[in-house]
């Protein structure tokens, strides 16, 4: 049956205030982008023609209009959103080390995305959508917690294949038992799950990438396992083996959203071979790796998340330039 959506998510949009200079009393100069993991993570798949929707809930503020005008102009339906007139829009406010990398803090207590509830769930866009994606940032807090859990029983019972992407973000957790527990409960519903080392790290101790992914495949039952390494590259596999893909040169300012970056550039890639993420041969892990690895490269040269996806001729160049390189 032909679905009118590739993919929905549910989960949180917000404002990411990044760090872009700094007073001469040493405060940071913030510049406003639109953020939230889910949101990144769509906007690529739209960027790469893919119909997507989003599920979720926004201040009924100026930067809640905002926010849902953005996520339009991405290309993505946002008749899931709901605005809340009680509570504001999640804000977060993200430093920059010297080497590009993220310190965040929150305004969120309670963020209105924190505050969705079951009854305001639009189940008929997770039942028309071929895939349904979540995150662990709703489920720090109910009735948010609760919402999504019953978007994911709805996305199972309508055969929708699963994407997980933990994103953790240590501040916003009660305890860190609470954020190992969410991971956990998400790892084990997933067909696809995109997890970062960090995050590997944060779940078992010291693995390595090989060792992850294959926890995730074998334990968890997971269809196709990313583990994402930074600069370092990525490790994408499944049942029929596994390959590494190191990451491309890249003349890094801002790290923000590379990793949703790259999780929706590698789903898209994978709906493009329409194909179940089981039956992937290695070839074709690779293609999908080397695709999102490029995006995700490219994204890190602009500030903010959304407003840095690359073209999807420039990821091909990229592609291309890199396999020259490689041969000569």
């Amino acid at each position: 049956m032909k679905r009118k959506y590739d993919v929905t998510a549910l989960g949180e949009i917000l404002i990411d205030f990044a760090d872009v200079g700094r007073t001469d009393e040493n405060y940071p100069v913030m510049a406003a982008n639109a953020g939230g993991a889910p949101a990144n993570f769509l906007s690529a798949l739209a960027k790469y023609g893919k119909k997507t929707a989003f599920i979720g809930k926004v201040g009924a503020d100026a930067f809640g209009k905002l926010l849902t005008d953005t996520l339009t102009e991405a290309g993505i339906d946002t008749s899931g959103v709901v605005f809340d007139p009680e509570h504001f829009t999640t804000l977060a406010f993200v430093t920059l080390d010297e080497n590009g990398d993220r310190e965040f803090s929150f305004a969120r207590k309670p963020g209105a995305d924190t505050c969705l509830t079951e009854a305001e769930v639009r189940t008929e866009l997770i039942e028309n959508s071929r895939v349904f994606h979540f995150g662990t940032l709703s489920l720090t807090d109910e009735p948010s917690a609760g919402a999504l859990t019953f978007a994911l029983d709805c996305a199972e019972r309508a055969g929708c294949l699963v994407t997980f992407d933990p994103n953790l973000r240590r501040p916003l957790w009660k305890s860190l038992s609470d954020a190992k527990n969410a991971i956990e409960w998400g790892l084990h519903r997933a067909d696809v799950v995109k997890l970062s080392d960090e995050e590997a790290e944060f779940m078992w101790g010291e693995v390595t990438y090989r060792d992850a992914a294959d926890r995730l495949i074998n334990e968890y039952g997971v269809s196709f396992a990313m583990v994402t390494l930074g600069k370092n590259g990525a490790y994408l596999a499944n049942k029929n083996g596994g390959v590494y893909v190191p990451a491309f040169d890249a003349d890094t300012v801002d790290t923000t959203g590379a990793g949703d970056i790259f999780g929706g550039s590698a789903v898209s890639a994978l709906l493009s071979l329409d194909k179940h993420p089981s039956e992937l041969t290695e070839a074709e892990l690779r293609s999908i790796g080397e695709f999102a690895s490029a995006s995700a490269a490219l994204s890190t040269e602009k500030r903010g998340g959304i407003p840095s996806i690359p073209e999807y001729s420039l990821v091909t160049e990229r592609i291309t330039e890199a396999g020259k390189g490689r041969l000569a």
